[in-house]
């Protein structure tokens, strides 16, 4: 039998193995939306969001480590704690957990952003991919930042700047 007459879902499932043999990754997940696909193998959670239709850029440089289950609950490890500035000043934590999905972070413990005076935790993240945004969740309120501002990964400080804190009032 010649290679295009095996069908479309033989062919993907015969192109993921191969991958999976030469890959030199370590963690395995199962990918959202698919009956076709079983597993794939990623290293570096920045570039794991894509797969679950979010940006890159909503976690900082320094992740030291991850898990995700089959269900979708995953834990973040950072080096340290850190800041990042976006239209908000965001906290995170050494460590995040929550549950992934498409589009989607839910039941989020990790995160904090300032609003004004007070650190608020995020509880969870969706992409508005209509209007190109992301929303954050705090509670029963939510903001939508655009999500041109996670293109890229933020690098971590270990302390707010004074000029920071001022810009986030």
């Amino acid at each position: 039998m010649a290679f295009h007459q095996i069908p479309i879902s033989t062919k993907i499932s015969l192109y993921l193995l191969s991958l999976l043999f030469l890959s030199k990754a370590h963690l395995s997940f199962s990918l959202p939306n698919s009956s076709v696909l079983q597993s794939v193998t990623v290293t570096d959670v920045h570039d794991l969001l894509p797969l679950y239709g979010l940006p890159r850029g909503l976690l900082p440089d320094n992740v030291k480590s991850y898990t995700l289950s089959p269900s979708g609950s995953f834990s973040i490890q950072l080096t340290t704690p850190c800041y990042v500035h976006f239209d908000q000043l965001v906290y995170y934590d050494k460590e995040m957990k929550g549950k992934l999905s498409y589009g989607a972070v839910h039941d989020v413990s990790g995160i904090q952003a300032k609003k004004l005076f007070i650190w608020l935790s995020v509880s969870g993240i969706e992409a508005d991919y209509d209007d190109g945004m992301i929303e954050f969740f705090v509670g029963s309120l939510s903001q939508k930042l655009p999500a041109k501002q996670f293109e890229d990964i933020p690098a971590c400080k270990s302390k707010a700047s004074l000029r920071t804190n001022l810009e986030s009032m």
